[in-house]
């Protein structure tokens, strides 16, 4: 496990990690959660080892492995998809190189009688079973399946990662990460570059992962689906629950009121001793009380009020001008870059005061038509057509990094401005937390999340009533994005909105538009009805999947009628014995792991090390682990043979 232990971190004036202390279990699924620029990073860089605290330390177990995908990683040029994935397994390569010398070496030695001999058949052949328990033979099979899974199709994977953007170069970090299979994952916003299908496949991935993983993430369902515990990091201080996101919110509230109610409480009595205490020293008979009232007050345990940061941006849009009733008309639509066609014969309508979602996997066109309706792109082919009068406000994928960086943030607001609001600039700002001196600030020093508010306040200073939103709550906090998730529910005008954030589309829009080779499906409904749908279409595939392996199950069953009875007798013996040996290891697989949960559970309490015992309870839970790895390397063969077996 990982114990953070004291640790300080302090810049300039501000305070950021405050002698915090919590601890990672090795099946932990941790949230870390707080407002941007809470020190959620920080923290995980530090436990990562990328950065020192100023004070305090972090351990972790000897010879225990870590991934750490963070925001600022860069590939190394000129290898392809499959050959940097590859690098995954780079113990692997050096094993399987060995073998190879070693096959090579046995080839020309004719010494079959001498020591150095029986000593070179041994190495190959443990160096031969530690492949093959690693996946040695699979290697190649399990980076396809994870890079599919990612997103990436089979073209994709001779390709050059040089040819790919940073997102999608993103994703081949995050696809060796999850093979090399680290006993602890840190993952900072790792669902930022991916969409729908690969958020939904990575949830699937992290659910049965073996070993700990620590997310930050302002994807509320993601964190309800992967995490089991959320840590908030808030003015410095650290709050541990034993739950996911949306059940720390109600823990988090009862919590506060629970502060409060003790708070007020305590202040009240303390008015009164005070009060008491004056009272008394005035009368020479009362000297006594009162000096025992003032050590009563000395003693006290003083409940302190957490000054919790409750700060949002305020968001309204401008009521919209009246627009006729088409707002754009799309018909035929083709897009080609050079050779590549994203769009082919595309087409839809867009009516007053509708809002279309737009979904799909990336590089499927989302925002190419987006770049299209608003303007600032042509296609190749067919008509885009505006409707009467129709006035659009445009927030493109990459707004917030396209703001001019050595202007201010109150001169990027006044050249966007209209005159008759000029004078409101400051005050639109405040609205948006810039407040006092934070207006003077330069734009390239600002946060992603403080980009992201100054770019959608220059978009609410003109009335609209067609907005286009490409990716709008990247680098927001989730009390940024339900503020403006709200001020969207209230707008009066059309809406396009592309987004892979289910919890902020879900209740958004009333249509949902997929993009897939290079074709638009249109699904009635928001996001939660479009995925029902597709559930039920890739149910649909299952059950094809499923009719393939009955019918090679039939096949089997028919080879086996063709044995002798005894034949048959003695086979079904031999299965039966084998799934045997099988289910007994998966069910002292499933008692060692109860017993290391529990042991887990004592070892997170604080209070565990000062224990008497605990050394000797911490020598049980190693050797619970031994157990638990000898017990899985059993199953392994057991049910390797029992597969032989059945195929043979």
């Amino acid at each position: 496990m990982i114990n953070i232990s004291n640790v300080f971190v302090k810049y300039g004036d501000r305070v950021l990690l405050d002698y915090v202390n919590f601890v990672i279990g090795v099946r932990d699924r941790t949230g870390l959660v707080g407002r941007n620029g809470a020190g959620k990073s920080t923290i995980l860089k530090i436990i990562a080892g990328h950065n020192a605290p100023h004070d305090g330390k972090v351990s972790r177990p000897n010879g225990t492995t870590m991934g750490f995908l963070h925001q600022d990683m860069e590939l190394p040029k000129g290898k392809t998809v499959m050959e940097e994935a590859m690098t995954a397994f780079d113990r692997l390569k050096k094993l399987e190189q060995r073998i190879n010398d070693i096959n090579d070496e046995l080839g020309i030695r004719t010494d079959y009688e001498s020591e150095s001999y029986s000593e070179i058949l041994v190495e190959l052949s443990e160096a031969t079973e530690e492949f093959n328990i690693l996946g040695g033979t699979s290697m190649e099979a399990e980076v396809e399946k994870i890079l599919s899974g990612l997103g990436f199709k089979s073209s994709d994977m001779d390709r050059l990662t040089d040819e790919f953007s940073g997102g999608w170069q993103m994703r081949i970090e995050l696809a060796k990460m999850l093979l090399q299979r680290p006993d602890y994952l840190l993952l900072d916003e790792p669902t930022n570059h991916l969409d729908i299908e690969s958020i939904l496949w990575l949830e699937n991935f992290l659910k049965t992962y073996e070993g700990a993983v620590i997310v930050i993430s302002h994807d509320k369902m993601f964190l309800d689906n992967v995490t089991k515990r959320t840590v908030e990091i808030e003015l410095g201080k650290i709050y541990d629950y034993k739950a996911n996101y949306t059940k720390f919110k109600i823990l988090q509230a009862e919590r506060r009121e629970l502060q409060a109610a003790a708070y007020g409480n305590q202040q009240k009595q303390i008015e009164q001793t005070e009060r008491l205490i004056e009272k008394f020293r005035a009368k020479a008979s009362k000297a006594k009380m009162a000096q025992s009232l003032i050590k009563q007050l000395e003693k006290m345990d003083r409940i302190e009020m957490d000054s919790a940061d409750n700060s949002t941006m305020k968001l309204r849009f401008l009521p919209s001008p009246r627009s006729g009733q088409i707002v754009v008309d799309v018909k035929a639509l083709v897009k080609k870059y050079g050779d590549l066609t994203v769009l082919s014969d595309t087409g839809f309508e867009l009516e007053r005061e509708q809002r279309i979602a737009f979904v799909g996997q990336n590089g499927q066109g989302k925002t190419t038509l987006s770049k299209i309706i608003a303007g600032v792109e042509t296609h190749s082919g067919g008509t885009v057509t505006l409707g009467h009068n129709v006035k659009i406000g445009y927030y493109a994928q990459n707004q917030a990094e396209a703001l001019a960086p050595k202007e201010t943030v109150l001169q990027t607001v006044e050249q966007v401005a209209p005159p008759e609001l000029r004078t409101r600039v400051r005050s639109i700002l405040g609205s948006f937390m810039f407040r006092g001196e934070d207006v003077e600030k330069k734009v390239g020093v600002l946060s992603g999340g403080e980009r992201a508010r100054l770019a959608l306040a220059c978009l609410l200073l003109r009335p609209v009533n067609l907005l286009i939103l490409d990716e709008p709550t990247n680098h927001l906090d989730i009390p940024s994005k339900d503020v403006l998730k709200n001020a969207l529910l209230a707008y009066d005008g059309a809406l396009i909105v592309v987004s892979h954030d289910r919890d902020f589309l879900e209740g958004l829009t009333d249509r949902t538009l997929e993009f897939r080779d290079k074709k638009l499906f249109n699904y009635i409904g928001d996001v939660k009805g479009f995925l029902e749908k597709r559930q039920l279409d890739n149910m649909r595939e299952v059950e094809l999947r499923q009719k393939k392996t009955q019918a090679k199950k039939a096949t089997e069953r028919a080879n086996s009628s063709k044995r002798s009875f005894e034949e048959q007798k003695e086979f079904d013996k031999k299965r039966k014995k084998l799934e045997r040996k099988v289910q007994n290891s998966e069910r002292n697989i499933d008692r060692l792991e109860g017993e290391i949960e529990k042991f887990e559970l004592k070892m997170a309490d604080a209070n565990f090390y000062s224990k008497p015992d605990s050394d000797k309870q911490i020598e049980k839970y190693k050797q619970k682990k031994n157990d638990l790895e000898r017990t899985m390397e059993t199953w392994e063969t057991a049910q390797m043979e029992l597969e032989e077996f059945m195929e043979s």
